[in-house]
């Protein structure tokens, strides 16, 4: 019966110890990939028990396409494996393949951290190579596939009724679903012939909601300067696109502007006297003008002495008010505010912050030099953030021992006066 039972204790260690993190790769996006399209790799990494630190997911590079790793919240989840808890976090990675072809995906390995026996241990979770194959498609004057392309143009006045010196501003604006606003395809907007033309900073948006669906979005504003009168033409916009719903390219046409601009009128003016009189002021009337420039002479002078009281002030205000802010005494209080207030994640970055100024470079180093206790509630802290199981995360005490409130000395007092009757 000793035996059965060593048996089974041995093959339960064995298994325990034998628990290692690991990762998986998924392909999202099914079907027919044309060039330009924009699909999406799901990586879930696990660990045994709980994270310590958070995943850090690398991007890699990928021969003729576009790889980034959108802003997106992450999925926390959860999987029992050979009898094991594990803790997962999954996040996605945006490809963008521009020609046809096959195209691999590498190992994408992941560092970690998670627990053992109540102790960190950093490893490396590694997913399975993926290979993807992009058809022949779009071809063409086609620059970029996505669903529910919108190609709009406004106008911020009419622009047949300007007048020689003024502009009109023309704001093209294309929105599109399942691709990425640095992807989507700059427009062809021309010259326009008899007009000054300037572009502005084209604008980028992406995770921008309408009528319930994310969409992204680029805009680009011309600016068109008359300088001489005459009929003009803002030309026209052909713009082609790979719709992925139809499988065929589109092209969104803008029509043409007719640009009308008159001649500034002339400003009426009243002509001068032939002979104008030089009747000389009287002296009163001299006098009262000097005084009125003596007052203006003073106020503009007074003026200025503010202006520079005021400059000096302000700056002495605001160089008080950064030593101030960046006194210990403050910060501390404004660690001490985000450990009872805010949400879990934000404390932990307020910790992280606060360790690399205190001449750390880790967190945990940190709470090492400060008391067994605040490692204690780092760690339920840190199983709270990266495990979705509850942890010991007491707000106060936290609070008390990170900021150093009510610390005692751990070494005992030296009795600065001699024995009051010496040993002979």
């Amino acid at each position: 019966m000793r035996i059965v039972w060593l048996t089974l204790f041995l093959l339960f260690s064995l298994k325990a110890f034998s628990a290692e993190p690991y990762a998986r790769a998924v392909l999202e996006d099914g079907g027919k990939i044309v060039p330009g399209q924009q699909i999406h790799v799901t990586v879930d990494v696990f660990a045994p028990n709980f994270f310590t630190s958070p995943p850090q997911f690398p991007l890699f590079e990928l021969s003729n396409a576009l790889v980034t790793l959108p802003e997106e919240r992450s999925v926390n989840l959860n999987e029992t494996a050979s009898g094991i808890q594990y803790s997962g976090i999954r996040r996605r990675y945006a490809i963008v393949p521009q020609i046809a072809g096959d195209y691999q995906v590498p190992v994408i390995a992941i560092e970690l951290g998670y627990s053992v026996d109540g102790g960190t241990v950093r490893g490396v979770a590694k997913t399975a190579p993926l290979s993807f194959t992009v058809a022949g498609e779009p071809t063409g004057t086609t620059t970029f596939a996505a669903r529910n392309v919108t190609v709009e143009q406004a106008f911020d006045r009419p622009p047949a009724s300007l007048k020689v010196g003024d502009a009109v501003v023309r704001t093209i604006t294309i929105t599109a679903e399942n691709t990425q606003a640095v992807i989507i395809a700059p427009s062809k907007p021309g010259t326009a012939t008899g007009l000054k033309q300037y572009a502005k900073t084209v604008k980028t948006q992406d995770g921008i909601e309408i009528d319930r669906r994310v969409v992204s979005r680029r805009t680009e504003t011309l600016v068109y300067t008359a300088t001489t009168e005459g009929s003009y033409s803002i030309p026209a916009i052909d713009y082609p696109w790979f719709d992925l719903e139809r499988h065929e390219t589109i092209v969104a046409h803008l029509p043409a502007t007719d640009v009308a601009v008159m001649a500034e009128p002339a400003i009426a003016s009243i002509a001068p006297d032939a002979e104008p009189e030089r009747a000389r002021l009287p002296f009163e009337q001299r006098r009262r003008v000097m005084l009125w420039i003596g007052l203006f002479l003073a106020s503009v002078a007074a003026a200025w002495v503010l202006w520079r009281f005021a400059k000096a002030s302000a700056r002495w205000f605001v160089a008080f008010c950064n030593d101030l802010a960046a006194s210990r005494p403050n910060r501390t209080r404004l660690l001490r505010r985000a450990i009872l207030h805010d949400s879990p994640a934000e404390v932990y970055k307020k910790l992280q912050a606060w360790s690399h100024e205190e001449g750390f470079p880790t967190l945990e180093k940190w709470a090492q030099s400060k008391d067994p206790d605040l490692v204690r509630h780092l760690r339920g802290l840190e199983a709270l953030l990266f495990s979705g199981h509850s942890g010991d995360f007491d707000r106060k005490e936290l609070a008390r021992l990170a900021t150093g409130e009510g610390a005692t000395s751990t070494h005992p007092a030296r009795n600065v006066l001699p024995p009051l009757n010496p040993a002979a």
